[in-house]
């Protein structure tokens, strides 16, 4: 994921989202999920691999969380994060979710979901 800031995009996910970061070889950066992580490229410093068109704020991201959506959307709401489309009710990879939009501070649209 290429942004405009690591340290603000690291904060903000930990903050909003729960997301723990790691730093790595070179400075690399990445956001840590149970059993995935993101990497982080720096706009204009992107290391090798990356993507073939590297852009902040052109990710479409869907996050599936166990956590009630009206505690998360208190939990935004106390962040000053804006819901920028839902609770609306949607077909996702495993069946029906409810999910809530709303953007990090590089655009970057993300879902967040819970099973239905």
């Amino acid at each position: 994921m290429t942004v405009e800031n690591l340290e603000i995009t690291c904060n903000w996910y930990l903050r909003v989202l729960g997301l723990k970061n790691a730093a790595f070889g070179e400075g690399r950066k990445a956001l840590l999920l149970p059993s995935q992580k993101i990497n982080l490229h720096k706009k204009g410093e992107e290391f090798e691999p990356h993507a073939k068109a590297p852009g902040v704020g052109s990710l479409d991201l869907c996050f599936l969380s166990k956590t009630p959506l009206a505690q998360v959307m208190e939990h935004l709401k106390s962040q000053r994060v804006e819901i920028v489309k839902g609770p609306i009710k949607r077909n996702g990879a495993r069946g029906l979710i409810t999910s809530i939009y709303i953007r990090d501070p590089d655009g970057n649209l993300l879902e967040i979901s819970n099973s239905d």
